[in-house]
């Protein structure tokens, strides 16, 4: 009984923390959507009902409020060579926008650089942040599928965390997430996938990411001597 109270109070610190949803017209079209939106990722459900209890359980927490989360996801791409060829901007707008699934922001030059040839307010890249359940279904294809795709991949080193709670990592290739058609390409992207949590610690914030099984380099590495054996 006492667990199932937890779970509820841990679904309950998710959900007031999420941003409030507009509301919409009533219709067919519109109902359709909002059951989607409704619906419960599969790693938000896996959270409430593994990760949080087993870090809770790890730390010794004395309140559910005190079991970190992730809080948003942030991905960049940055194109200094989009000065010479603005086409590429368009580009990497449309793929960042089919890989995230929502409105990208386009990120322009604070000052001028004249051995670049960039002008202030030139358009050298975009950036979306991710929330709520678009941020956990994005998380999910991140560890399921994206990460396994990497050719020679060996696993994300730990020391990546800033000490507060963040934790950074770059793809090479954007064509690695399986919304992108090989065909269709004209240039690889590159990008930088920020996971921001609000853990007070890198230790908080790595057993958090372990609980999700994220390719940490060091468990790839026991794995790989266990099979060795």
């Amino acid at each position: 009984m006492a667990e199932k109270n937890e779970k509820k109070a841990v679904k309950k610190a998710v959900k007031k923390e999420e941003p409030k949803k507009a509301k919409k017209k009533a219709g067919t079209s519109g109902e359709i959507k909002k059951k989607v939106k409704d619906e419960v990722p599969r790693l938000k459900k896996y959270y409430i009902e593994h990760v949080a209890p087993n870090i809770k359980k790890t730390f010794k927490y004395s309140n559910v409020m005190q079991i970190p989360k992730i809080e948003k996801i942030s991905l960049n791409i940055g194109l200094g060579q989009a000065a010479q060829n603005p086409k590429l901007i368009e580009f990497a707008i449309r793929e960042l926008t089919t890989i995230c699934g929502q409105k990208v922001v386009p990120t322009k030059a604070k000052k001028a650089i004249s051995n670049f040839k960039l002008r202030q307010g030139n358009t050298i890249g975009c950036m979306a942040t991710l929330r709520g359940n678009i941020m956990y279904e994005f998380f999910d294809r991140l560890i399921s599928i994206a990460i396994p795709r990497i050719r020679d991949f060996r696993g994300f080193s730990d020391k990546a965390f800033d000490g507060r709670g963040s934790f950074s990592i770059g793809i090479k290739e954007h064509i690695v997430f399986p919304e992108i058609s090989y065909d269709t390409v004209e240039t690889m992207l590159g990008m930088n996938i920020t996971i921001v949590t609000n853990a007070k610690t890198d230790k908080e914030a790595w057993a958090l990411l372990e609980e999700f099984n994220f390719p940490f380099k060091e468990k790839i590495d026991d794995e790989q001597g266990k099979k060795d054996k």
